[in-house]
């Protein structure tokens, strides 16, 4: 399992890099396995401001549908629109060619509140 230690995660399986004031916001390589094939990407909040644990969109697999949800409080300034025609991207490169969206943070001290690499590790092999 891939957990890179220049991240940070949430509980729900986002993962987090921080360059200035803007996060880019991606699902975990735990999460992609864990939902299989990932058929579609969904995301209509771009130009939106948003909470912390706020919806920001969906993630369809072959079984499943899951909602994606913002890790710190923030207006989303871009979405990844290559996943619109290439959403299995998330499945072959969950760290890279597989992100989400950007976002401009509100609060940059939300980031205390997630997890790094070993906690997040601790969470999924509970």
């Amino acid at each position: 399992m891939n957990i890179p230690d220049n991240l940070k995660y949430t509980k729900e399986h986002e993962w987090v890099k921080v360059e200035g004031d803007i996060a880019i916001v991606g699902i975990t390589d735990y999460a992609q396995t864990e939902l299989g094939d990932i058929v579609f990407v969904e995301i209509e909040t771009e130009g939106e401001t948003l909470e912390q644990d706020e919806t920001f969109g969906t993630v369809e697999a072959v079984k499943t549908v899951s909602d994606l949800f913002m890790p710190v409080d923030g207006e989303i300034i871009e979405k990844n629109e290559a996943l619109d025609d290439e959403p299995e991207f998330v499945n072959k490169d969950p760290y890279g060619k597989g992100w989400m969206i950007k976002i401009k943070m509100s609060d940059v001290s939300q980031l205390n509140t997630l997890l790094d690499a070993a906690e997040y590790k601790d969470i999924i092999d509970e």
